[in-house]
């Protein structure tokens, strides 16, 4: 029979060895994993990120493996590209940083054994990813494991298997179950016996056969997402006579599911919205070396926000995390990390990754799609090389696995009109209206125009939202960075997706703050903000609730702006979130009175005297908070970007003029801001072609993109192209602003 003998412990580790050693080096640092070494380095800014090889080693005495006639060794993720070496030997290669894979170890091993894997998450043209907004953390980042098995078993060598598929067919109240084993160096008079195990443990079918079989479920009990995430469990024996050999096993779901233009997502036959967020595997400390109570706990958060559906962002995450997907009955967008940039050296790379994250993941009854890119028509959507690596990727899809759709996100400036969105069954796009540039009321109409141009296209939002850290304002605008501005965004998008149920999916981005290091922005390097929760998840953003009032149905009620303590004004606006139909709002124990809202958000006018405890009720439920009146706005509420030469309130506004402070769209509109942008505000501009964070080159797209960033904010970020201006630079270009004057507004 099978063991599976954990390998985790006491690794000797290092960044600096020049050859392989024929010993565990003792001057080497000692670890346990998983394990990466860019936990800190990789989330503090600066994109100095350490990108090279790195070594594990770790001595075995075959003696304290179990007697088996075979031996592999399981590596669940190592980022990005591995060589294992045993005794000196090299016996593997592997590229892709987010897959299992596995490496014979049978004719290696000797009674004493070195393993040495070197790991290298160096920058390179033949494995994606490359280019993308977050860390690469290197490492060997998940569990490894040493397999013992007999001659005869189920595979273990192709792309990281278990080596049983289960494809269950509803039909009416029953359902077929089709089962597929693949075996190694299997022998006359062995067969497979199939047994299926209801949720109790309990077997309910059984069949004997020399590969594939089928079992038919009677009143099959539905796997139906959130409302009841039922899952059997197919278990397949190796046996010869009453000698069982080898044994593995799969959960897996019975139910069926279509994605329709009009209605959205329809599962059992019911409309289902997916309504959700999109998850990064890394947390702060730990960067993606996570343990299985930090999957539980997102899971758990996630859950507890209502969400119906995650896309699992940008590759293959952990098969813990797909495991607790299926059983909360979450549905599953998966991905690989083919994002950002085509690299026509690395087409073989997509298909890897691909091949891997089918095989790996086809039982998961979550995943109802599988994502072929993301942005990868950053810098162009004509390329054939392109086009050609989608539509391989498409087909490979659909030849793997026929029952579920292919999809892709798309970068925002891409046509409506691309070849390319008409590659794969499903289409969602990726948009910032009201953070990158345009307003918020944007978002919505923009997918009623592709809607109507593309009727028979399912189209989503794979990623929407905006950054927050722990900065206050009672007047939010775009780009100030404040959990009231975000919780404003969301409240938008919220009000202008939920109510157009054409669209198939929409993702938040992101539900965790989550490690960037090429980031600067915000005051905190390193990091994007966009989660509604921190990264050490351990405060929820105030946009967090305003999804829960929409999408869970566990009652509560959330004051907003627990962090924005001190106000100057005499009366300030007091937001609450409830998915309760009426909230009262006291202050100091005097009832502000009732109020109902249909969207959920309750806003009430509040008397700032003194200090204020506000006490909100909605039903049985209850929050508090508390304000109180200054005198003085309380700068530690207010952004200061590190490294700033000049902070938006240190700039001279003049009514009715422009300054730093406004969008270089609005000032480019009008005669003399051309005039000026050919002068000396041209340098502040990126030119097409131009390195901007993390490797991204300036397109078309991201040109005009950038018409929504204010002068001051596009200052901040261009540093990272090695463009200093001085403030005497910013001054002198806001005096010549300031004489600028605004255009009238046109009455509608």
């Amino acid at each position: 029979m099978r063991s599976i003998v954990n390998f985790n412990a006491k690794w000797a580790f290092t960044k600096m060895a020049n050859e392989l050693p024929t010993e565990v080096p003792k001057q080497w640092d000692f670890v346990n994993l998983p394990h990466t070494w860019n936990a800190i380095d990789g989330q503090d800014g600066g994109n100095d990120y350490y990108r090279g090889t790195c070594y594990y080693a770790k001595s075995l005495d075959k003696l304290d493996l179990p007697t088996a006639e075979r031996y592999y060794l399981e590596i669940k993720g190592a980022n990005s590209s591995a060589d294992v070496y045993l005794n000196g030997q090299k016996l593997a290669h592997h590229d892709g940083g987010y897959s299992t894979w596995r490496v014979e170890i049978t004719e290696a091993l000797q009674r004493e054994n070195l393993f040495v894997i070197a790991v290298d998450n160096a920058a390179n043209q033949t494995v994606y990813p490359q280019v993308a907004d977050f860390t690469f953390y290197g490492g060997l980042y998940r569990d490894v494991n040493i397999i013992c098995v007999n001659d005869s078993h189920f595979d273990l060598d192709y792309y990281g298997g278990c080596g049983l598929t289960v494809t269950p067919t509803v039909n009416g109240a029953n359902a077929t179950v089709k089962l597929q084993s693949y075996l190694t160096n299997a022998k006359e008079g062995q067969q497979v016996r199939y047994t299926v195990q209801n949720a109790e443990g309990q077997a309910i079918a059984c069949v004997v056969a020399d590969g594939q079989a089928e079992i038919e479920l009677e009143n099959v009990r539905l796997w139906h997402g959130k409302k009841d995430p039922y899952l059997y469990t197919a278990v397949a024996e190796l046996v010869a006579g009453d000698e069982v050999l080898d044994c593995v096993s799969a959960r897996f779901g019975c139910r069926s599911y279509k994605i329709d233009p009009e209605k959205g997502f329809i599962l059992n036959g019911e409309e289902y919205p997916l309504r959700g967020v999109s998850r990064h595997q890394d947390r702060w400390g730990y960067g993606n070396a996570l343990l299985p109570e930090h999957h539980r706990e997102d899971i758990e958060l996630i859950c507890e926000m209502g969400a119906t559906t995650i896309r699992l962002a940008h590759y293959q995450h952990d098969q813990y995390f797909y495991d607790l997907c299926d059983e909360k009955g979450l549905v599953i967008w998966a991905e690989i990390p083919y994002i950002s940039q085509h690299m026509p050296t690395a087409r073989e790379n997509t298909i890897s990754q691909m091949k891997e994250l089918i095989v790996q993941n086809y039982n998961h009854p979550s995943i109802v799609v599988w994502g072929l890119s993301n942005e990868i028509s950053m810098k162009g959507d004509e390329d054939p090389d392109l086009l050609e690596n989608h539509r391989i990727l498409n087909d490979l899809c659909h030849e793997m696995d026929p029952s579920r759709p292919t999809t892709i996100a798309v970068v925002s400036p891409c046509s409506i009109e691309s070849p390319y969105i008409q590659i794969p069954d499903l289409v969602s796009y990726n948009h910032y209206f009201g953070w990158y540039g345009g307003d918020t009321t944007m978002n919505g109409p923009w997918f009623d125009k592709f809607h109507q141009r593309h009727p028979n296209i399912p189209i989503g939002c794979s990623e929407y939202g905006c950054e927050a850290l722990n900065w206050h304002t009672s007047n939010p605008v775009q780009g100030d960075y404040t959990e009231e501005y975000q919780a404003f965004y969301h409240e938008e998008l919220i009000k202008q997706f939920y109510s157009r149920k054409y669209l198939w999916a929409t993702h938040v981005w992101n539900m965790f703050d989550f490690g960037a290091d090429a980031r600067s922005e915000g005051g905190e390097n390193g990091q994007n903000h966009k989660g509604l929760i921190t990264f050490d998840r351990k405060y929820k953003k105030d946009s967090f609730y305003a999804y829960k009032a929409w999408l869970s149905d566990d009652p509560f009620v959330h004051i907003c702006g627990k962090r924005y303590v001190d106000r100057v004004e005499a009366t300030t606006k007091i937001t609450v979130y409830s998915n309760q139909p009426e909230v009262e709002l006291f202050a100091n124990g005097v009832s502000l009175g009732k109020k109902t809202a249909a969207d959920h958000f309750f806003y009430f006018e509040v008397p700032n005297a003194g200090e204020t405890c506000l006490v909100a009720v909605a039903g049985e439920y209850k929050d508090e908070s508390k304000i109180r009146k200054v005198e003085t706005f309380n700068e530690a509420y207010r952004l200061k970007e590190k490294n700033a030469v000049l902070n938006w309130f240190d700039i001279t506004e003049v009514e009715g003029h422009f300054s730093l402070n406004d969008k270089i769209g609005d000032i480019l509109a009008t005669l003399q801001g051309k005039l000026l942008f050919m002068g000396m505000f041209a340098k502040l501009m990126p030119k097409k072609g131009d390195s901007v964070m993390g490797g991204f080159e300036m397109n078309d797209g991201m040109m005009q993109m950038l018409g929504g960033f204010t002068v001051l904010r596009l200052s901040g970020m261009i540093g990272t192209m090695g463009i200093n201006l001085t403030k005497e630079d910013l001054l002198t270009l806001n005096k010549k602003l300031n004489k600028i004057k605004k255009p009238k507004k046109k009455n509608k």
